[in-house]
């Protein structure tokens, strides 16, 4: 994430940020006055932290229904996913998130339910985050981004998700760092 930043912006959020240098400090190794620094490193906090695209409302309703979905996963509780699927799901995904010849697409809650118990030990690695503007999931072990779901979520249960492992997909995708 911090990729997207421009380098002005990396270099005043991760000092100001994450090593509390004071801004005046800052301002002269990006070439700026002391206020624009500080906008800067605001600007940059935003990105980082990410926009929803969705009223509170809805995404905490989102964030609840993935959590549910990632506890389940992580406990191997074959209820808790049902409970958490609708019963018409969908799950699409990567042939690159596969092992060959499994099927990029399931659908039916006993059917993805199955699908990602299969998956549960990557489940660790698993965070909610914002993809794309909504609650989403993103697998990243040691900080390596390998997968992301995008999630949809009717009502309190999921009713569809794509696994995004295609390299130059997971590149399109806005990524962001959800408030715990």
């Amino acid at each position: 994430m911090l990729d997207t930043l421009a380098p002005a912006e990396r270099i005043a959020f991760v000092l100001h940020d994450m090593f509390a240098v004071p801004f005046d400090r800052i301002a002269p190794l990006v070439e700026r006055s002391p206020v624009t620094t500080k906008k800067l490193a605001s600007r940059a906090r935003h990105k980082v932290q990410g926009t929803p695209a969705v009223p509170a409302a809805d995404l905490a309703r989102q964030r609840k229904a993935v959590d549910a979905f990632l506890a389940a996963s992580r406990d191997g509780d074959l209820d808790a996913l049902l409970a958490v699927l609708a019963p018409d799901v969908v799950r699409r995904a990567d042939p690159a998130a596969l092992p060959p010849g499994a099927s990029t697409e399931l659908r039916g809650a006993h059917s993805v339910a199955a699908g990602t118990l299969v998956f549960g030990r990557k489940a660790r690695f698993a965070a909610p985050a914002l993809v794309n503007g909504t609650v989403g999931i993103v697998v990243a072990p040691r900080g390596r981004l390998l997968l992301a779901l995008t999630v949809t979520v009717e009502g309190e249960r999921i009713s569809a998700y794509d696994v995004i492992a295609d390299p130059a997909r997971l590149r399109r995708l806005d990524l962001a760092v959800l408030d715990v």
